[in-house]
């Protein structure tokens, strides 16, 4: 009987944390759907951002694919649709043909430091203080 309180109270936990993720992912679309971006666009601009911080610095995709929580084709099919957005560019790594690199674009710099107060909020207020609705 114990093992199964356990379990149940585990399982009401998960669920708990998958509703919060939830919740949160699709306020941060929310509010940055204005400025053409979903939660999983910003999440690899931000991660470029963090990881090639300079202009022109580069990030290899394989490296955000451990990052990020999506496939890697569909991790694939983001970027190339920020790509065609002009937000990042991509290049064939020199030295492993089948390597990609992606950088930054200068305007996709400038919208990620745009946006990036609006998901931090969300983030505050979604996670921030235990004690209000839709904390964790």
């Amino acid at each position: 009987m114990a093992a199964k309180t356990a379990g149940t109270g585990l399982e009401e936990r998960w669920r708990e944390i998958l509703a919060v993720h939830a919740r949160t992912m699709c306020e941060i679309d929310r509010v940055l759907h204005p400025h053409g971006l979903g939660a999983s666009d910003f999440e690899v601009l931000d991660i470029l951002a963090s990881a090639a911080p300079g202009e022109g610095d580069q990030c290899r995709v394989q490296n955000l694919v451990g990052q990020v929580h999506l496939s890697q084709s569909a991790l694939s099919r983001l970027i190339a649709r920020l790509e065609k957005d002009g937000l990042v560019e991509r290049t064939i790594c020199v030295e492993d043909r089948r390597g990609v690199w992606v950088t930054l674009t200068h305007r996709g710099r400038a919208l990620h430091a745009e946006v990036l107060p609006l998901q931090r909020a969300v983030l505050e207020r979604m996670l921030g203080d235990r004690d209000t609705p839709g904390a964790v």
